[in-house]
Parts: structure tokens; sequence; C-alpha cells
């Protein structure tokens, strides 16, 4: 029998982001979820080799600033974004998952893998996210009413 776990970091005002395994006793890999609503910044005509360049860039992110003592070098990015209907005025989903293959040994609850998975989150988030030029990024996708 699987054991699955999911934790929720609050790390970001205009991102929802989780991260977590299927089977935690033996774990072979884990996920982070990251949630947003996107709004473009200008109008572009090929939103699909945009959003597949966003991906790329991620992917390229995490290799950079990956721990190789307890993750495996490969890495599945999946950014879905539904680019036939992005438009200026609208907000779209965001849904970015990416897994990370562990290395034998490694423990879910540990404190290592905690602050790892931190960091990369971080790093997409200051890399990717916070400094896009094409997207806006938004936890709700109607405006909050203060």
């Amino acid at each position: 029998m699987k054991n699955g776990k999911k934790i929720r970091l609050r790390l970001f005002n205009d991102l929802k982001v989780f991260y977590g395994t299927i089977d935690y006793i033996e774990l072979k890999s884990i996920y982070i979820n990251i949630q947003s609503w996107v709004q473009p910044k200008d109008d572009y005509t090929n939103w699909k080799k945009i959003v597949c360049t966003q991906s790329r860039d991620i992917k390229h992110t995490i290799l950079d600033v990956n721990d190789l003592n307890l993750f495996h070098k490969s890495t599945i990015v999946d950014l879905d974004i539904r680019h036939s209907g992005i438009s200026l005025d609208k907000k779209s989903f965001m849904n970015l998952e990416i897994t990370l293959f562990v290395k034998v040994g490694v423990d879910f609850k540990s404190i290592e893998l905690k602050d790892s998975v931190r960091k990369i989150i971080k790093e997409i988030y200051n890399k990717n996210i916070s400094k896009n030029k094409y997207f806006d990024f938004f936890i709700t996708k109607r405006d909050l009413i203060q």
C-alpha cells in the first residue's frame, strides 16, 4: 500500500506551492507543484513557443541548483498553460509540476530534503517567475478587494 504525503509551503503571495510524494516509505521521487494565474504583459503571436521556452528555462534553473547528493540529474518539468486561450485581458491558469528522482537512502521527512526543495522553488521564483517578461502572476483569477 502506498502512503503519499503532501506539504504546502507558503513562500510567495502570488503562487500556491506544494511538494510531496506518492510513497514516502519507499521514496523514489518527489514532486513540486506550483500553481498560479497568469496574465500576459504584451500580445504575442506564438504563445506555444513562449510556453515551451519557459518550460525549458525552468528545467535549466533546476539543473543549476539541483543537489546531486539528494537527487538524480534527470528531472521532469511539466508546465501547463493553455496557450490556445491566452489573451491580453484575461488570466489563464498555470500548473507547473516538477518531478525529482531521489537517490537511495534519502528520507522524505529530512531537513536536507526540505531545504533543497525550498532552494529549488525560490530559485525558480527568482529567475523564472518574478522577472518574467511575458506574464504577471496572481494567486486568484479575480482581483482581491482590499
